[in-house]
């Protein structure tokens, strides 16, 4: 038997939950957690975002929303001291991210995705440069211009 197990999206050749929400309700999540990343609160961010990351079948949605978990939990990590946590979860949200940049999800998102990544790798070149140093500050989301 082929295709894709019931409750499942094939995400990076790999099959990954899938939790049909509707698109009102992932983008309420969405700018939702785009305002607790804002204020610092990156362990909610990642709380936020899971339900619309698994709530989607497109594949660019779903980098970006993993993008953003993965940016969010780097963070988490810098709170908790552990640069190579912080990098680890750089270096997937830079992939998803990177992933993502041009899609039509990232022109909904109101993110300019390409500065993005482009924050995320000043951030892992300073890590490879002082790869014990658990006090790199999280980027500021990059709005796009209309």
């Amino acid at each position: 038997m082929t295709g894709t197990p019931p409750g499942t999206v094939i995400q990076n050749g790999r099959a990954k939950a899938y939790r049909p929400l509707p698109a009102a309700t992932r983008r309420r999540a969405f700018e939702a957690a785009l305002a607790a990343y804002e204020r610092g609160d990156f362990f909610e961010t990642h709380e936020l975002l899971e339900p619309a990351w698994m709530g989607t079948d497109d594949p660019a949605e779903r980098n970006l929303h993993q993008g953003l978990i993965k940016l969010a939990a780097a963070f988490v990590h810098r709170v908790r001291g552990n640069p190579r946590g912080i990098e680890r979860n750089l270096v997937g949200a830079r992939e998803r991210l990177a992933e993502a940049t041009g899609t039509a999800a990232a022109h909904a998102s109101g993110l300019d995705l390409a500065a993005l990544v482009g924050a995320i790798d000043d951030r892992l070149d300073r890590l490879a440069i002082h790869p014990d140093d658990a006090s790199i500050e999280a980027p500021v989301l990059p709005r796009s211009t209309p």
